[in-house]
């Protein structure tokens, strides 16, 4: 008798193959969603992969793009189509059609064929828009005020122009850029939503443009685009001695706008000799000092059809260059986070304070209401002194403080424009009336930074210590990697972003804030040696210092292992090599023992127990061991790149300088001219030693720790590899010690101190509330913030295989202890979210791990019996796909694919 199988069934069965069907999502170009202004001739595209099946791979993709998204649907009149290509790559496939044009969208999708060779749909539709390909598309002039300027306030310029659009407007995009900050309008709509814009550059060698899609801004008839412009770090303030003008003296604006009829006409409005300019109420700005604004000098509608210009200023035409005019490729500063105060209090000094709660970097907003002429100002600081009063002598000469000036009537609001501030307290001086907490709004800027990295444990003090790490680098990753957000510094320091890019890179998405800044670091280098700080404001003279110029090597290596991307090394090889050969002209007989070294900067120095052990490590020895770690990183480089000949020279000087190390710095039995911890780490991570003499050094190593009573005592450059160090050669037990001293010096000092954010000093605020010498001390200021790589990478144990880097071969492995009961870490890659988390109870271990589609996992279960451990309640030996490869030093190690998994390992009883 024929079988009837029941529709319900059918359905089921419709239902299961629907959810395990393979599709694709998140894409990308260029590393950024749906990008607008992208001056890459051939830029790569990503994807991401999604089913519910594990073992899931990409065995093929095929890639379509279109200039219109309805040909792009139908596959007619493509730009190109890859056709079905047989490959796994998912991330930076590399675009082979038509050449781009300029000032154009493109549509694209993909779809993908999975390991059970099944397709995918076609991915939702994408697009991305280019950006100018060449110089000659720049019409636009640069512009300048053409009435004489004050150059001691430097009153904030303003600009308009007005123009008729006399047909039906299909699309328009503007083009603009500036020397110095700018914020510009057209009919009173605000263009983006990034602020101090351009960003941060070399601007003599590279100065950023932004592009914006303002169709919707544009009006029939007449309109009126308008924009006010600030000094910046173009001409303002920064570092020392009132040093201004590191750019240039001049303010000055270009703009361009491209209007594309629906009858296929287009149409350009540029800055030119047309433009009309005026100052109005921001009366000085300043990134250190801050912004003065007076409300009763406002212009009403200066940047609005109809306004009245005829009493401001022609502009004066100025020929600056434009061949060093690139697109924006990194994030730009935005508006993040809100915070409410937490309290309003007067100070035994009588000062009106609103704390916030947490230090952050940005700004506040004010509303009011008073009479005209009526001054409030707002100084900013980050912590109180002893007696709880406001405390600014740690920011030096930065002023730190905004000034509002009323116009009077209605409630008013205000927030700065051209500046920023570090801090957590606000004093407020003038403010009319009773202050409340609905008068004040503190807001977070930093660039816009996708967060990628969540870490939480079963101990409060580690994750506010992981709280303070992410918050620490929000404020510090504002379009440059500051040190500090608050004092009169706040510059790209090369030391501190080498120190914590790993850290950094698991936080939140640091790719192209990264690539960007390497860029500036390349074109600032001095005869191959770089500055300390990028963009270099400190002069020709101030560079070459080991562990802060090894940027140049440590930071792209270190994002190619993040993401997997060998553009990075391909960009920055020629720099790489240069910093290295720098080095070894500086060096004699291999021994680089020349030149200004900062050393191991802040490390711990007892000076008031007069028993001589403070940590000094001899900086010589700091510079060889670096020496040899970019070496053996241009090395590594090479291999990767396929440069053959680079590979044998550098292994050779390689050799070289760890045999120069091992002759001037390390006795006969192994004991280092330093004894630190600082010394030691380096030796250990470098490989500095010859192998039989390693576990040594490493036992030294630890007996320098107990001898300190399990304190560290590392500087910015040993405190990065310390617990790596410790964990290589079989000290875990240490490295969590270390990590959970809560006892000066330590991480969790400060935590217990009440800190919000990393500080610069080990103890920045003593133990007994005084204060660290305030020439030198921040309580922003990222670099030990470095730990947390340790702790991804060991406690929850996520990293990535070398030879497949950007988490495309995934590494769980990890490491209990520091008497965690659970903790948990997930990281989005280039492939999705990876997680993995662990809880211990009494009776049994449970291991969460998720592995992204087209991605394999080598996973550690801590464990000594293979029998002992289930996957979803089954034995291994039960489940299809799991590889079992053995044990390997007190864990059970296996080989997975992409899905979701839970892990129990049964606790045998003593």
């Amino acid at each position: 008798m024929k079988k009837i199988i029941p529709t319900l069934f059918i359905l089921l069965l419709a239902a299961q193959s629907i959810s395990a069907q393979i599709a694709v999502k998140n894409l990308q170009v260029e590393h950024r969603r749906k990008p607008i202004g992208l001056d890459v001739k051939q830029p790569r595209f990503s994807w991401q992969l999604t089913s519910e099946k594990r073992n899931t791979m990409q065995s093929a993709y095929e890639i379509r793009v279109a200039k219109k998204e309805a040909d792009l649907k139908r596959g007619k009149n493509l730009t190109w189509s890859s056709g079905k290509v047989n490959s796994d790559q998912s991330v930076y496939v590399k675009y082979a059609g038509a050449e781009l044009e300029s000032d154009t969208k493109y549509f694209w999708q993909v779809k993908i064929w999975d390991n059970t060779t099944k397709s995918s749909k076609w991915s939702e539709v994408a697009f991305w828009q280019t950006a100018f390909l060449d110089n000659e598309s720049w019409q636009a002039e640069w512009i300048v005020p053409g009435y004489e300027e004050d150059t001691v306030q430097r009153p904030s310029p303003y600009f308009r122009k007005e123009f008729t659009t006399a047909k039906s407007i299909q699309s328009a995009t503007a083009y603009v850029t500036a020397h110095g900050f700018y914020e510009a309008f057209i009919n009173g709509k605000r263009l983006g939503d990034a602020w101090l814009t351009p960003g941060w550059t070399s601007y003599k060698n590279r100065l950023q443009y932004q592009v914006y899609d303002v169709t919707s801004h544009l009006q029939g008839g007449q309109n009126a685009i308008g924009v006010s412009l600030a000094s910046g770090w173009y001409r303002g303030k920064l570092a020392w001695k009132d040093g201004i003008n590191h750019f240039g003296k001049d303010i000055a604006l270009l703009f361009q706008l491209q209007i594309t009829y629906t009858d296929g006409t287009e149409a350009i409005i540029k800055s030119d000799n047309t433009w009309k300019c005026s100052t109005g109420p921001i009366i000085s700005a300043e990134i250190y000092d801050g912004e003065v604004y007076d409300a009763r000098k406002e212009i009403q509608g200066w940047y609005q059809t109809g306004f009245d210009d005829s009493n401001w200023s022609k502009v004066t035409l100025k020929d600056f260059d434009k061949s060093h005019l690139i697109a924006t490729y990194n994030e730009p500063v935005r508006k993040k986070e809100n915070f409410q105060p937490i309290n309003i209090f007067k100070t035994s000094n009588n000062e009106l304070v609103a704390d916030f709660g947490q230090n952050l970097v940005g700004w506040v907003q004010l509303k009011v209401k008073g009479k005209a002429g009526d001054k409030i100002d707002v100084y900013h600081a980050e912590v109180l002194d002893k007696e709880g009063n406001f405390y600014t002598t740690n920011l030096r000469a930065a002023n730190q403080k905004n000034t509002y000036i009323l116009k009077g009537g209605e409630e008013e609001f205000y927030e700065p424009h051209f500046t920023f501030q570090g801090f957590r307290y606000i004093k407020i001086e003038g403010f009319p009336g009773e202050l409340t907490k609905d008068n004040l709004t503190a807001v977070a800027l930093y660039s816009d930074m996708e967060k990628t990295g969540t870490f939480t444990s079963s101990d409060s003090l580690i994750n506010q210590l992981q709280h303070n790490i992410q918050w620490g680098q929000r404020g510090n990753f504002l379009d440059v990697p500051t040190d500090c957000p608050q004092r009169d510094e706040r510059l790209g320091w090369t030391g501190d972003a080498q120190a914590f890019a790993r850290t950094a890179a698991y936080n939140f998405d640091v790719k192209n804030f990264f690539s960007k800044w390497l860029q500036d670091l390349e074109v600032d280098q001095i005869n191959g040696s770089v500055p300390h700080v990028i963009p270099n404001v400190l002069g020709e003279k101030a560079h070459g210092s080991a562990g802060w110029a090894d940027a140049a090597t440590i930071i792209p290596w270190t994002m190619y292992l993040a993401y997997g991307d060998t553009a990075v090394l391909e960009a920055q090889y020629e720099s790489m090599k240069a910093w290295v050969e720098y080095i070894k002209s500086k060096s004699k007989n291999d021994l680089w023992n020349t030149g200004f070294h900062f050393g191991d900067w802040l490390f711990y120095r007892p000076d008031d127990d007069n028993s001589g052990r403070a940590a000094v490590t001899d900086k010589y020895l700091i510079a060889q061991s670096f020496y040899a770690h970019s070496t053996d990183l241009l090395v590594k480089t090479a291999k990767v790149l396929g440069k053959t000949d680079d590979i044998e020279k550098y292994k050779k000087l390689l050799k070289n300088i760890k045999a120069a190390y091992n002759k001037e710095y390390v006795t006969g039995n192994g004991r280092l001219v330093s004894s630190t911890q600082t010394a030691y780490v380096l030796a250990l991570q470098f490989d500095m030693l010859p192998e039989n003499l390693r576990q040594q050094a490493a036992e030294r190593l630890v007996q320098n720790i107990k001898d300190y009573n399990y304190h560290l005592t590392t500087g910015f450059l040993g405190t990065p590899y310390l617990c790596h160090v410790l964990s290589a050669y079989g000290y875990n037990d240490v490295a969590y010690t270390l990590l959970m001293q809560k006892k000066y010096p330590s991480w969790l000092y400060p935590v217990t101190m009440g800190a919000t954010t990393i500080w610069e000093r080990w103890d920045g605020i003593k133990p007994d509330s005084t204060f660290q010498t305030p020439s030198m001390n921040s309580f922003n200021h990222y670099a030990y913030g470095a730990i947390g790589d340790w702790m991804y990478r060991n406690t929850t144990g996520i990293d990535t295989e070398e030879s497949a880097p950007g988490y495309k071969k995934i590494t769980i492995k990890p490491v209990i202890g520091g008497g965690f009961t659970h903790a948990k870490a997930t990281y989005a890659s280039n492939y999705g979210e990876i997680l993995s988390g662990w809880e211990m109870t009494e009776n049994e271990l449970t291991m969460s791990v998720n592995i992204p589609v087209n991605t394999t996992a080598t996973v550690y279960i801590p464990t000594d019996s293979r029998e002992a451990v289930t996957e979803s309640g089954k034995l291994l030996n039960e489940i299809k796909g799991i590889e079992i490869l053995g044990m390997e030093n007190d864990y059970l190690k296996m080989k997975i694919g992409s899905g979701k998994y839970s892990f129990k390992v049964a606790q045998q009883s003593e």
